[in-house]
């Protein structure tokens, strides 16, 4: 594989030399974290990443890269250093006026299952009708450089159509199978003397094959309404319907209602899928009003039906241009919870300095009967920016329950944003 990687690298050598704009972002970030060995010892770490976005364009043309690389600072982790590749790929705009391509490795968005593959994204788009269609590889683990060498048990592959042939209305079509192959391990097992061996544990691929549906209407600063249809092909029945809408009643009054009936995603073949699992359906409610043009309050009300229970929630809140303040109570099946939050950040001298502040405590219990856990959590920071390319971020994190005592970390990062033409 890594013979077909240097072969890529090679053939798109001569893209990169050619491009008429380079442009990207670098980012270096420090977090400290301590991590308990026992009740009398502990070790603290610094995690270093560095990240590199990194585009070279050329007319319709581009090639886009993002990549991560990490380790620890002193105390080193087995796993450590590590290079990830997230995004590697050529892309093609308006080829015949019609259609784009997407070539390598690339993120994909799905409601049923997103992530990373290593494949191909063609699209056609005609006035008002689109078609995408992609296969690929699965991305092997911690995004290595890499390709999978096991094709037919590790890929995605899918589509979709779009139409909007009403005004204000939209309509889609999806199809997603995505499959993959567990690794295989050894375990230790009894055999039929009772004594220890270790068993070869081998699993079947794990597969989620779904169809979709969508449709929305929009009609602007009025009505919002969208909803979404799932069906699971492996187990022959529906595993999502949601419907989420706003209506604008007036300039400063909105409400929002959202329905939600889920199956758990249970993947084929998986030892999840021997147990017995109920589905859940969900309704929410909300009401905002808009007092000034930077002072807004909200109220929302949810209820959760489960198999056999159900649970409540409700939140109260209020924004400015100052930050925002909140209050959420949780009850019934999913446990009890209050809890109360305030964060603040403003920016001052054109964005030079941005301070921020925030702050909450909370009360929760898993049941009835249980004791109450108190959490309380902090965080400040500052954001610089003295430069329109270049800014510098402090936050400290602080966070106190029975579990984690006293509990302090903190993160430096800096970033640095390009974009040249050549």
């Amino acid at each position: 594989m890594k013979k077909h990687i240097l072969v890529l690298l090679i053939s798109i050598l001569p893209f990169t030399i050619q491009a008429q704009n380079i442009n990207g972002s670098i980012s270096s970030s420090f977090y400290t974290f301590e991590r308990i060995d026992t009740a009398k010892s502990s070790n603290t770490f610094i995690r270093n990443y560095e990240t590199l976005a990194l585009n070279f364009n050329y007319k319709d043309y581009s090639l886009r890269t993002r990549a991560n690389f990490e380790t620890n600072i002193g105390n080193a982790l087995d796993s450590d250093p590590r290079l990830r590749f997230y995004d590697l790929y050529l892309e093609a705009r308006n080829i015949f006026d019609y259609f784009s391509l997407k070539l390598g490795r690339q993120p994909l968005f799905t409601a049923v299952a997103g992530g990373l593959y290593d494949g191909v994204n063609l699209k056609f788009k005609f006035e008002n009708v689109s078609v995408t269609g992609y296969y690929g590889g699965n991305v092997p683990a911690y995004q290595q450089l890499s390709v999978t060498d096991d094709w037919k048990d590790n890929y995605v592959v899918g589509g979709k159509f779009d139409i909007s042939f009403l005004e204000h209305f939209n309509f889609g079509l999806g199809y997603i199978n995505k499959n993959f192959k567990p690794e295989d391990y050894y375990a230790m097992r009894l055999d039929e003397n009772s004594n220890p061996i270790n068993v070869l544990i081998q699993q079947n691929s794990n597969q989620f094959k779904y169809l979709s549906a969508n449709a929305s209407y929009f009609l602007s600063g009025l009505i919002d309404v969208n909803s979404r249809y799932e069906y699971d092909m492996n187990y022959e029945t529906t595993s999502k319907f949601e419907i989420d809408s706003r209506v604008q009643a007036t300039d400063k009054l909105g409400f929002d209602v959202y329905y939600n009936y889920r199956q758990p995603k249970i993947a084929y073949n998986s030892i999840f899928s021997v147990f017995n699992f109920g589905n859940t359906q969900e309704i929410d409610g909300g009401v905002d009003y808009k007092f000034t043009k930077y002072i807004s309050a909200y109220g929302k009300f949810g209820y959760v039906q489960y198999d056999g229970d159900n649970s409540e929630c409700f939140t109260l809140g209020a924004n400015s241009q100052y930050g925002s303040i909140s209050y959420r109570k949780n009850l019934g099946y999913s446990g009890e919870l209050d809890g109360i939050s305030i964060y603040t950040a403003h920016t001052f001298a054109d964005g030079f300095i941005t301070p921020s502040l925030g702050i909450s405590f909370t009360d929760y219990k898993i049941s009835e009967d249980a004791g109450v856990n108190h959490l309380t959590s902090l965080l400040g920071g500052i954001n610089l920016k003295p430069w329109n390319s270049y800014s510098f971020d402090i936050q400290a994190q602080y966070f106190d329950n029975k579990i984690y005592r006293n509990d302090f970390r903190l993160l430096i990062k800096v970033n640095h944003w390009f974009n040249t033409n050549l």
